[in-house]
């Protein structure tokens, strides 16, 4: 069997921005190799784990349920707690648009932008002054939370009056 090799600790930083590339070019998994590379020779670069948690975020609409598991598992290797909330609201946030790409029930989605929103929350209060990354964050989740809930209570309108329209009849053949 194949093992894996070992990089250079001069290569991190190398590595790092080649994985932030790999992102950027939509190849998260070709980034969250990098970033497992990096992390066998510097298992607490924060640098990478970012990356890495970044990576797996872009994946979740072509994951199982698994991968979200994985995510949450790495926000416990964050020093900060800003950063540990902050980066559990984009995990959050993220399952949350990708469930509703999969057309989940909106509901479900919305309950995940609310655990987003709540960490964001929890953000806010941890962070420094001058960093508002937190509150664009929030605000994307209300401006996401408005427009599904917009759409789901279009939705149940229509269903409600297709149902009143139908009546006791049969529908047509």
């Amino acid at each position: 069997m194949f093992e894996l090799r070992r990089i250079s600790s001069k290569a991190i930083p190398r590595a790092l921005r080649k994985a932030e590339r790999y992102r950027l070019l939509n190849e998260p998994r070709e980034a969250e190799s990098i970033c497992l590379d990096v992390l066998l020779v510097d298992a607490e670069n924060q640098e990478a784990i970012v990356t890495l948690l970044l990576a797996m975020t872009d994946q979740f609409i072509d994951s199982p349920g698994g991968e979200m598991a994985r995510a949450k598992e790495l926000l416990a290797h964050l020093h900060g707690t800003y950063e540990q909330h902050y980066y559990a609201g984009i995990v959050y946030e993220r399952w949350a648009q990708a469930l509703l790409r999969k057309a989940a029930p909106v509901h479900v989605a919305l309950g995940w932008i609310r655990e987003a929103m709540r960490a964001y929350e929890q953000a806010i209060a941890e962070s420094a002054p001058g960093n508002d990354d937190a509150i664009l964050r929030w605000n994307a989740c209300v401006r996401i939370f408005r427009r599904e809930e917009g759409r789901e209570s279009e939705h149940a309108a229509v269903c409600l009056t297709s149902e009143r329209d139908m009546g006791d009849e049969m529908p047509m053949r």
